[in-house]
């Protein structure tokens, strides 16, 4: 087989892949055995049709067919193959001549993954973030807590609504004198502050008491994920039934024992303490590994192709899907209560899409330089990692991840990590923390 590769672009390229007479008349041959085995010919067991007989039966054409279909998928594989070529879009065919007797000569055109030149990958440092946890932050941590426990009362009597309150409220909306779909509703509690009405309603309430009767005139903005009121003046007749405010318990023993298994309020602090610690410590290393890698990732070069971010876009796009569906809702909910559309959601995907493509293609070029062995071990591991997260069976996940043709695509991401592992414990960081374990170890 002969392959020539002719660049269309910076990414795309055309090969030109001849295929000899030799193996074009054994893939016609093959050809009429397979369509004589997947079907019941009168006369002749499967399999065992001569081609003439199989050809009047189906046509010499579709003969021909199968057999430049079967030719041209081997010889294409083949030639990535041999010209190390990893495609990222499917490839463009054009039949350039396919006759009996002849050489198979077609062309398939596509995108190839870019290739990367490495930077510094180790021996790399980055700030580390303090992991420090003030008495502010444990104090801030128990009013957290304290407001969870917090019981809603009603105000005293001629109180007036303020900021954080809880207005029961019945409302109704006009356009022109004339109500409108969504603009009404009964006993609908409603905190003011919250941002959860059109913007200046909640304003519009604070002073107000129980009982009161109150004309909140407001505007709908532009942008407003309904077309027919954006933009529109509403006036919305709105009656305060209660007002109802959060109750705060007393910071004490007693708090401690009915918020937490502790008796005490110092116990309760020095477990807060503890676990956020722990977390700030956590939060610490990750934040120092992510930057360690993304120095490793911005010292290499390489020219990212649209199509890949568009790729990434679109994949993006299906898990804020399956996202939406594990909440029962839709996408289009999703853009209906975001006020957008799914061409500006793809357009705020963008930049993050163009980091991740960029980051797994350095990545894999660290695991190629690194020679990166993916075992039955570490795929057995990712596994059941994912089943964890889930909380699914792995065996399951196993199942699913084989039927979707997606064991290389979890293969590669294994890969990945245990790149960004070897650029990691090559860091100054883990060098020095290594050194200092040693010097434990020998006192």
């Amino acid at each position: 087989m002969n392959v020539t590769v002719n660049p269309v672009d910076q990414h795309k390229v055309t090969l030109t892949i001849e295929v000899p007479a030799a193996d074009v008349e054994k893939g016609i041959k093959a050809a009429v055995k397979r369509i004589a085995s997947s079907t019941n010919i009168a006369g002749f067991r499967k399999g065992k049709a001569p081609r003439r007989i199989v050809e009047m039966n189906f046509g010499k054409e579709a003969v021909l067919e199968e057999a430049y279909e079967q030719l041209a998928s081997r010889a294409y594989t083949d030639a990535l193959r041999q010209e190390n070529i990893v495609p990222v879009t499917d490839p463009e065919i054009e039949r350039v001549t396919f006759e009996e007797g002849k050489d198979l000569v077609f062309k398939a055109t596509l995108t190839k993954r870019p290739d990367v030149t490495l930077g510094d990958y180790k021996d790399l440092d980055a700030e580390k973030q303090d992991a420090t946890v003030t008495d502010e932050q444990i104090e801030e941590q128990l009013k957290m807590i304290q407001n969870q426990q917090a019981k809603m009362v009603v105000a005293e009597e001629g109180a007036e609504l303020a900021k954080d309150d809880f207005a029961v409220i019945d409302f109704a909306g006009t356009i022109d004198g004339t109500p409108f779909n969504g603009g009404e509703g009964k006993s609908y509690p409603l905190q003011i502050g919250s941002g959860n009405f059109i913007p200046g309603f909640e304003d519009q309430l604070v002073g107000h008491k129980a009982g009161d009767q109150v004309d909140v005139k407001v505007t709908f903005p532009e942008e407003y994920g309904v077309k027919d009121l954006a933009g529109k003046e509403a006036v919305f007749k709105v009656t305060i039934h209660d007002i109802k405010r959060k109750e705060l318990p007393e910071l004490n023993d007693e708090f401690a024992k009915e918020a937490s298994s502790y008796n005490t309020i110092a116990e309760l602090k020095a477990d807060l303490r503890k676990k956020m610690e722990e977390d700030a410590q956590h939060r610490a290393i990750n934040a120092y590994n992510d930057a360690i890698v993304k120095k490793a990732v911005d010292n290499a070069q390489v020219d990212v192709p649209e199509v890949m971010i568009d790729n990434r876009v679109e994949q993006m796009i299906q898990e804020l899907a399956l996202n939406m569906e594990s909440r029962n809702l839709t996408i289009d909910d999703y853009l209906k209560f975001s006020n957008k559309t799914l061409e500006q959601v793809k357009e705020e995907y963008r930049k993050a899409a163009a980091a991740n493509v960029r980051s797994d293609l350095v990545l894999d070029a660290v695991a190629e330089a690194e020679k990166v062995q993916v075992t039955p071990e570490d795929m057995n591991y990712e596994i059941y990692a994912m089943a964890q997260n889930f909380g699914a069976d792995p065996k399951e996940v196993w199942k699913i991840i084989s039927k979707e043709g997606r064991v290389s695509m979890l293969a590669s991401s294994v890969a990945r990590k245990k790149a960004a592992g070897i650029i990691i414990s090559n860091a100054k960081g883990a060098k020095d923390a290594a050194k200092d374990a040693a010097k434990e170890e020998t006192k």
